[in-house]
């Protein structure tokens, strides 16, 4: 990575809801701060279940609503990952325990490794999955995403 450079993992069960809207989301803010150059912005899974597969089509029309587009493809988390990566920030308690029991694993890995909704200004802890539902509870991930992202990126600057 480039010198100064700083790098943000989003990670959920499946990387096609939750974390690519945060991810998404934190470029957008980055880009329009002017410091997206700064911040190497990836997503990944936990899982294997949705490996190869686009981001939901629910999420992707909640990102277009505000103006935001991704041709994100889902991909599971590696253990280089754990290296690359300053932060790795996850939606709930379950990706939260996968990926310390991944970060064992790895030799002298760098990543934090924490829930983004500790940055909810809102104290909202877990950004709940909303695959099973509809259109309002994918607005619901992408606004507690935009208040995460927001107070992370000026906690992070």
């Amino acid at each position: 990575m480039a010198d100064g450079q700083k790098s943000v993992l989003f990670v959920c069960l499946g990387n096609i809801c939750r974390s690519p809207i945060a991810e998404a989301t934190f470029r957008k803010l980055a880009t329009d701060q002017g410091v997206v150059n700064k911040w190497k912005i990836d997503s990944a899974a936990t899982s294997t279940y949705e490996i190869g597969n686009p981001a939901d089509q629910r999420g992707q029309r909640c990102l277009m609503k505000h103006g935001i587009t991704t041709n994100h493809i889902a991909r599971q988390v590696t253990k280089d990952d754990f290296i690359t990566f300053d932060y790795i920030l996850c939606m709930d308690e379950s990706n939260l325990r996968d990926l310390k029991r991944m970060a064992e694993k790895v030799k002298n890995y760098k990543s934090k490794i924490q829930l983004l909704g500790s940055f909810d200004p809102q104290q909202k802890l877990i950004i709940h999955d909303p695959y099973y539902g509809g259109e309002a509870d994918f607005e619901e991930v992408y606004q507690q995403c935009l208040r995460c992202c927001t107070a992370f990126l000026e906690a992070s600057t």
